[in-house]
């Protein structure tokens, strides 16, 4: 398994498209396979969406409202509501796995990997590639 590991800095995007970076890590690969895409972060997510459409926006106020900053949380540290960013993996997944065919991802068309990052106390992100030959 060839895996890299990339930084990420999120302090001025709350979404960060992943897919350039996943396509370039794969076409160095050889042949069919999955490759995983990880963010070792307890408050980030990764969410396959069309990008460019609105659709930032709208998962953002879907998941303000699914999960609202305020101080209903018993996770209480950090800036206020803290304890939203906390559930969000339970919404939106630390983990992808998607296939690859030819070196290239296989991807619907208007399918992007993004970064999902609300937390505002710690913008900078590790996210794991892994890919996997079939």
């Amino acid at each position: 398994m060839k895996s890299k590991v990339q930084s990420v800095d999120t302090s001025s995007n709350r979404f960060t498209d992943l897919t350039g970076d996943i396509g370039a890590f794969v076409a160095e690969q050889e042949g069919d396979g999955l490759v995983n895409v990880f963010v070792a972060h307890a408050t980030a997510g990764l969410a396959l969406i069309e990008t460019g459409s609105g659709s930032e926006e709208d998962l953002a106020a879907a998941l303000d409202r699914a999960l609202p900053r305020d101080a209903r949380y018993v996770h209480q540290h950090g800036s206020p509501g803290h304890g939203a960013d906390h559930v969000l993996p339970a919404f939106v997944s630390p983990s992808v796995v998607l296939p690859v065919v030819d070196g290239s991802l296989a991807l619907g068309t208007w399918q992007s990997i993004v970064l999902v990052d609300l937390n505002r106390d710690n913008p900078q992100r590790k996210v794991r590639f892994s890919f996997v030959p079939g």
